[in-house]
Formats: C-alpha cells, sequence, structure tokens
C-alpha cells in the first residue's frame, strides 16, 4: 500500500494527445448533435445572430451557436438556472462534445449566457423556435388540423413580500405598521401586525394596487398548488396528433383566458405559416379548449373564421338563456355545442386534455421552468422559447430512434434475464433492447436433463 500519497499532485508539464481524456460518447446527445448538424443548425444560428455581433473586435466571440445548445441541455437535464447548466456542461465530457467545445476550451460561464440573452433580441430566439418546428414539419410531425390551447402558471423570482403600493411607494409591512399607529399601537410587534393584518376589512392584494419593484412585469396571481404568488401564466397551442407546441407565449399572470387566446392564436397562426400550415377561411383548423375559453363575443369573433370552434362550455345557470336580439352570439354558442356533443368533438376533448397538459409537465415540471430564475417577462420568454424547441425536438429524437430524453435513452440498454423450468429443460431468455434503431434482442437458451 502506497502510504503519504494524499497530498498536493503536481500537474503534468506536458500531455500527449493520447493522455487527453475524451468522451465515449452519449447514446442521446450524439443523436442530437448528427440531427442538428446534418440540418444545418449551426449555419442557420450564425446567419441570424450576425448583424448583432461586431464585425471585428477585442477577442473572437463565443459562437452563438453554444448559447442555444446550453438553453437546450437546460432543458433535457432539467436544470432551472444558468449557474446550474453551466456546473452541468462542465462536470460532463458528453455535454463537452455537445457543445463542440475543444479541448482547451472551457465552458462559458453563466454572465456570458446573461451577456449574450441580452444581445440577441426576442425575434432571434423566435427564429430558433420556427426553425425547429420547421425541422419537425419536415419529418411530417406537424398536421395543423387540431389544435388544443391551454394555460398555466410559472412562479416569478420574486417574492411577495416585496411589493409596494404604486400610489406611495410603501411596502406592506410599512403600511401594516401605519395602520397599527392609527389604531393606537405606538411600537407594533411582529404578532400585533400579523393580527392586525388578519382582522380587518377589505383585505386583497389588487395588481392595480401592488406591484413589485424588482419585476415589475410579474403579477400577483394564485398558482396550480393554491398558493397565492408573484408569477406568469404561459399558454401552449399544441398539435393534438402529435402533441407538437406550435406556439408558447407567456402572458401576464392576472389576464383571463379569455383575454389572452386572441394573441396566442396570432403566435399559432404565424407560426404554422413559417411551415405553410397556416389555417385559412376555406380550410379552417379545429380550436379546442377547457371552459375557461368560453365566452359568447369570444365565439361570435371565432365564427366562420380560421377557427372552428370546439371550446367546452360551462355548466349552464338555472333559467333560459337571454340573448337580447344577439343572434349571431346565439349561432355561434349553439354551433359549438353542435360539436361539441358529437363523437368526435368528445374524442377530441379527451385528447385536448392527455396532450396540451403532458407538454406542461414536460416543459415546467420536468423541464425546470415552474418557477422562473429570470426577471422580466421578455427575458423569461426567450429562455422558455428555446425550453419548447427542446420539447418539439424530444418528440422528434422519439420518432427517429426511439427516445426523446437522455433519461430514456440511458434506460434503453435495460435487459431482463426469465428462467423458466419445465420438466424435461431448464430455459433462459434474455430480453433486452441493445439501441433504440435495432429493435429488441431476445436470446433463447435451454439446458436439458444430460
Amino acid at each position: 500500500m502506497a502510504m503519504r500519497r494524499d497530498g498536493d499532485v503536481q500537474a503534468d508539464l506536458i500531455v500527449s494527445w493520447s493522455d487527453i481524456p475524451r468522451s465515449p460518447g452519449h447514446a442521446f446527445y450524439d443523436k442530437l448533435q448528427k440531427l442538428l448538424v446534418d440540418a444545418g443548425f449551426d449555419r442557420f444560428v450564425e446567419e441570424a445572430c450576425q448583424a448583432y455581433y461586431a464585425a471585428r473586435m477585442g477577442a473572437p466571440s463565443v459562437p452563438p451557436g453554444r448559447y442555444f445548445r446550453m438553453l437546450l441541455i437546460g432543458y433535457f437535464e432539467g436544470i432551472h438556472s444558468e449557474r446550474g447548466i453551466v456546473w452541468r456542461c462542465s462536470d460532463s465530457l458528453s455535454l463537452r462534445e455537445f457543445l463542440r467545445l475543444t479541448t482547451r476550451e472551457k465552458v462559458p460561464d453563466h454572465s456570458w449566457m446573461s451577456k449574450t440573452r441580452s444581445r440577441l433580441p426576442h425575434e432571434v430566439h423566435d427564429q430558433i423556435f420556427a426553425w425547429v418546428l420547421g425541422l419537425v414539419a419536415d419529418h411530417e410531425l406537424v398536421k395543423a388540423e387540431r389544435i388544443g390551447v391551454d394555460g398555466s402558471t410559472m412562479e416569478a423570482n420574486a417574492a411577495l413580500r416585496t411589493i409596494v403600493r404604486r400610489d406611495t411607494g410603501e411596502t406592506y409591512r410599512e403600511m401594516l405598521t401605519r395602520m397599527a399607529h392609527e389604531s393606537g399601537i405606538e411600537t407594533p410587534t411582529a404578532d400585533d401586525l400579523v393580527r392586525l393584518d388578519r382582522r380587518r376589512t377589505g383585505k386583497k392584494l389588487s395588481n392595480t394596487d401592488w406591484e413589485s419593484p424588482v419585476d415589475p412585469d410579474a403579477k400577483v396571481a394564485r398558482m396550480k398548488n393554491g398558493s397565492t404568488r408573484l408569477g406568469y401564466k404561459p399558454e401552449h397551442a399544441v398539435d393534438l396528433d402529435t402533441g407538437v407546441i406550435v406556439a408558447a407565449p407567456i402572458h401576464p399572470a392576472d389576464k383571463g383566458d379569455t383575454n389572452t387566446l386572441e394573441a396566442t392564436l396570432e403566435a399559432a397562426a404565424r407560426n404554422l405559416a413559417t411551415v405553410d400550415m397556416a389555417p385559412a377561411p376555406g380550410i379552417p383548423c379545429e380550436l379546442v379548449t377547457d371552459k375557461g375559453y368560453h365566452s359568447r363575443e369570444g365565439l361570435k369573433a371565432l365564427a366562420n373564421g380560421l377557427w372552428k370552434t370546439r371550446i367546452s362550455e360551462p355548466m349552464p345557470a338555472k333559467g333560459i338563456l337571454r340573448w337580447h336580439g344577439d343572434e349571431e352570439a346565439q349561432k355561434a354558442v349553439y354551433a359549438n355545442r353542435a360539436r361539441l356533443k358529437s363523437r368526435i368533438g368528445r374524442k377530441t376533448m379527451r385528447k385536448r386534455g392527455e396532450m396540451v397538459e403532458r407538454s406542461f409537465a414536460h416543459v415546467l415540471d420536468r423541464g425546470g421552468m415552474r418557477r422562473a430564475w429570470l426577471r422580466g417577462r421578455e427575458n423569461l420568454h426567450k429562455r422558455y422559447l428555446i425550453h419548447v424547441a427542446g420539447f418539439n425536438l424530444g418528440i422528434l429524437m422519439r420518432a427517429l430512434f426511439g427516445c426523446g430524453t437522455p433519461r430514456e435513452a440511458a434506460s434503453a440498454s435495460q435487459a431482463f434475464l426469465l428462467v423458466a423450468q419445465t420438466e424435461n429443460a431448464l430455459i433462459f431468455a434474455l430480453v433486452g433492447q441493445v439501441a433504440a434503431e435495432t429493435g429488441v434482442l431476445l436470446i433463447i437458451m435451454s439446458a436439458g436433463p444430460g
């Protein structure tokens, strides 16, 4: 046993090429790399970003394709912060290969990612999302026949206790302290403020009265888990036949579904136009949503247009519906109700619940975007678009190679040993999957009594 060898280790002065550690490759990222390179991803990104880089100034810049690759890694690895993305890429030789780093190059730090994000406008990120959507459409994974729309919530990178009043600028605690002084308590304690806040009437947190000083775009809203936080409202438009997200805008959290639907449909039609699948008046696309999007004015505006609605109708109130002479709204509501009650309508609504909720589970929960680590709706939307692009790439990877995430690719090499004993022989069966493109491997061996 070698003793006293655990001290400082002197680095080698000269290292040969054969001694440099290299990655044996990753089953998922190697295939994704080949897919992006064959499609000309880096060339397209450099052409889209060329106008925002100086021709010659200082040290050579980092390729912009590396920035978008790091954001894709954030989705596939489920990392919510940019610091975490940098740490993960620095610790993995296979991710360094995916970033196309040479042996002497280091992984860019988080400040470089922030500077690159601020340098590149929102339109460039939108172009990258549209490029990925076009790549997916080239493999016939965009049908554009039935589009499901739904929204979710995302917690902002701002604490609710830091909000201030818009008119006076005082914080919530300062307001309670002032009210305590007015009620006769000269030196209120924390318990006194809690009791005062609990007992006072008319208590509410209205976005018209309060705002966040660190993130003015964040709004007070109720999250999916029932808590009240500062947040945003991401909304997905999903192709129900394939699960591909065709639009993913981020709206203020205090906007209702009926107020955000128009902007989401405009984004969906614009992105579908880039792949020559935009809805037209003669060939409308089906719009499938839940009852939160149902309104008379909304249905009347969408009637005989680009979208054929199948919007779930809330439970009708007792009594007779009164239309007050608005025959257009009456026809739109009844036509939407007839489409809902059909066999195709019921099947389509079940498909909406499956596909749209699955997209939120992948992007927000597993992808690490349920809580934002960036401030400002535009900054947040830049990264969110690339996360959604990673989700669409995952669908394409699953269609081509059988695995859409690195974890799924790692589990594809599992094998099972089955043993069965009969009166005359002992049978061994090895069932496994060698690779996603080769299918299932089955080896059967039998041993007789001799």
